[in-house]
């Protein structure tokens, strides 16, 4: 009773500031606009404002853009020859099935089949485990594999860092230095995927203890495992490297393609391995090794017939100056990744300590399989939004946009994206509730079906705030504030242990405290949004006003 009252004042602690925030978002963005040219005209400098001409031109091309423009030129305004309007309503950028609509659906279909892929390839193993018959079994597989995905997702950095670096390369043309990135991140690639193997092979009692009580039951199957799929974690490193680069390069057929091939491979092996070949839970960790195998070979034949890998760049060992740019984006990436794995380590290891039985940690395990499923569309969503808006940004800088002109294209796209965070977020939460029949699928254990409900029905609410924290961390990475992340996200960790050492005792408790952990995560991105973000009220009035300091002193 107690966890639920906690849940309520968080939601309404989260309306409150979302409504705030919003209502900040509406102060108009030309309030301030007027500020350095008066000081300047103070001292006797010469003001030319822009003609009437000019600004009919400009007025004009403002109301025939699909974005609807935050920024329009003023007749004889003084302070700027690109000055501010009204910032619309955020809600003015409601979906209307317009260009950018169609856009975002173009490139958001394929990613969404991309990202479904894994989880649902997922579950299939976790069922496969679940027919066991063995809660333990499935228990420690997942145990395991979130020892193994949290290992890998910390040292591999190289997909958020890799795919700008590559769109950059695109946008100019140069072919030779998409070859040059491509090599510069196999190179970290492969030796970021060879300490993994090596951590994973040597210790993996030790990373094991991370998430398993010494002596719990599930170890027995939670440790082979483990030590079969760090076999392959090279290649399954080199993989992302490849996804990043295609995704770069606005390809995302082809790693969708490969990421078909390859998982259709794990699911013919599983029951192969699990049941034929008698190898239990060490089959699923072998199915997946085989098909990482198989993704890691179509990677390389398709970067190598795309033109977009050269051997020799391959094994050229790259100088620090060019590895430079991936390593410092890496840090900001690499410490937000370090705390996100640190609350779902947590989270993990106060379930397998749940009960000596296997029954919540088996529980959690479908659950989590469950709400991962909804969370792949958020997930690719929010790869859109970091494509979308920064390049929306860098057109208006292309078409040599000043003020806060250069912003208005991106803080629709922005708006827009979050909007759609919202809807989605509301929707798989009510398919969540509808697949709660589906328990029975994933484990014929009656006691397991019934400890997951629960946490099933806690995680569908979820959902909600999902949709709006994907997205917008998407944005925030799309206009690379990966400190601001990495922080929130250290803050957020902490409020999620807090919770779990006060509530943890129980598998809804646990998922009480995902609640706490993407409630902190929401403020950090409307934070961004509203308040400090490029697309701010304040920041447009600052471009104003620097661009309304230069047109004066240039003019």
């Amino acid at each position: 009773m107690s966890m639920m009252r906690i849940l309520v004042i968080i939601y309404l602690y989260q309306l409150v500031c979302v409504s705030a925030l919003i209502n900040s978002a509406m102060i108009p963005a030309h309030s301030g606009r007027t500020v350095a040219a008066k000081k300047i005209l103070a001292r006797g400098t010469q003001v030319v404002s822009c003609s009437e001409s000019d600004a009919a031109d400009i007025s004009a091309e403002a109301a025939s853009s699909p974005f609807n423009a935050i920024v329009s030129a003023s007749v004889g305004d003084t302070s700027s020859s690109l000055s501010s309007s009204s910032s619309p309503s955020f809600f003015s950028a409601r979906p209307s099935g317009d260009e950018l609509d169609k856009r975002i659906i173009a490139l958001a279909i394929p990613a969404i089949v991309n990202f479904a892929i894994v989880p649902l390839v997922g579950a299939v193993d976790t069922m496969f485990v679940g027919r066991m018959k063995n809660a333990l079994a499935l228990a420690g597989q997942g145990a395991a594999n979130q020892v193994f995905s949290s290992t890998f997702w910390i040292i591999s950095f190289l997909p958020s860092v890799v795919t700008p670096l590559i769109a950059q390369a695109v946008g100019s043309g140069d072919q030779s230095a998409i070859q040059d990135r491509v090599g510069e991140s196999v190179f970290l690639g492969t030796l970021m995927g060879i300490i993994g193997c090596t951590l994973l092979l040597t210790v993996p009692h030790k990373a094991l203890a991370m998430v398993l009580p010494s002596g719990t039951p599930a170890l027995e199957y939670a440790a082979p495992y483990l030590a079969v799929r760090a076999l392959t974690f090279v290649p399954a490193i080199l993989s992302t490297v490849g996804f990043a680069v295609f995704r770069g390069s606005m390809d995302v057929v082809t790693p969708l393609k490969i990421s078909l091939l390859s998982n259709i491979v794990n699911i013919i092996l599983d029951p192969l391995l699990i049941f034929n070949a008698n190898m239990g839970v060490a089959g699923a960790a072998a199915a997946t090794c085989v098909s990482e195998l198989v993704g890691f070979c179509l990677y390389v034949l398709a970067l190598l017939k795309k033109q977009l890998m050269r051997w020799s760049k391959v094994f050229k060992m790259p100088s620090f100056a060019s590895l430079k740019p991936i390593l410092v984006g890496g840090v900001g990436v690499q410490l937000r990744a370090v705390a996100l794995n640190i609350a779902f380590l947590a989270v993990t290891r106060t379930t397998q300590a749940l009960d000596d039985t296997g029954t919540a940690a088996a529980a959690h395990a479908i659950t989590l399989q469950l709400w991962q499923l909804g969370g792949v569309f958020l997930l690719a969503m929010s790869t859109v939004a970091s494509i979308v808006v920064p390049s929306e940004v860098a057109k208006s800088k292309k078409a040599g946009a000043k003020g806060a002109m250069v912003y208005k294209n991106g803080k629709f796209a922005a708006d827009r994206m979050l909007i759609w965070g919202g809807i989605l977020g509301v929707s798989l939460g009510l398919v969540q509730l509808l697949c709660l029949p589906l328990l029975i699928v994933f484990s014929p254990l009656k006691e397991i079906q019934e400890a997951a409900r629960l946490p099933s029905i806690i995680g569908a609410v979820l959902q909600v705030i999902n949709g709006v924290v994907f997205i917008g961390e998407g944005i925030q990475t799309g206009n690379q504030a990966f400190t601001s992340l990495a922080l929130t996200t250290g803050i957020a960790t902490s409020g999620m242990l807090l919770s779990l050492k006060h509530f943890g005792d129980s598998l809804p408790g646990v998922w009480g405290s995902f609640a706490v952990f993407n409630g902190i995560r929401l403020l950090g991105v409307l934070r961004h949004h509203f308040l400090t973000g490029p697309f701010s009220a304040f920041q447009l009035r600052k471009a104003d006003n620097d661009a309304n300091v230069n047109n004066i002193f240039y003019s």
